[in-house]
């Protein structure tokens, strides 16, 4: 399937079909953006299952001191675009005490 028929889908549907379409992709990338501590770095299929087409190919994983870079980039750009976010200061296998 072409980049240009992915959408195709979306000119059979009605208004309150696309209406419904838009509530639930706002829902997806809601609670995406809302994840916060590690949620922030895992793989996101529940995101990526609001499109209609399978996932086409296999998951690249850089090697691990590529990754590690990776990481610490974007915590960097965390830090430089959200400085004042508080800290996260759980383990990532750890869920948080309520109260915390």
């Amino acid at each position: 399937m072409s980049d240009e028929d992915l959408d195709q889908d979306l000119d059979q549907m009605t208004r309150d079909q696309l209406a419904a379409e838009v509530v639930k992709l706002r829902a997806a990338v809601r609670e995406h953006r809302d994840s916060s501590g590690h949620a922030l770095c895992w793989y996101h299929p529940a995101l990526w299952s609001t499109l209609p087409e399978e996932r086409a190919g296999e998951v690249a994983v850089p090697p691990w001191p590529l990754f590690m870079r990776g990481c610490v980039a974007f915590r960097t750009s965390l830090e430089r675009e959200l400085p004042d976010a508080p800290a996260w200061p759980h383990e990532f296998d750890q869920p948080p005490v309520p109260g915390d």
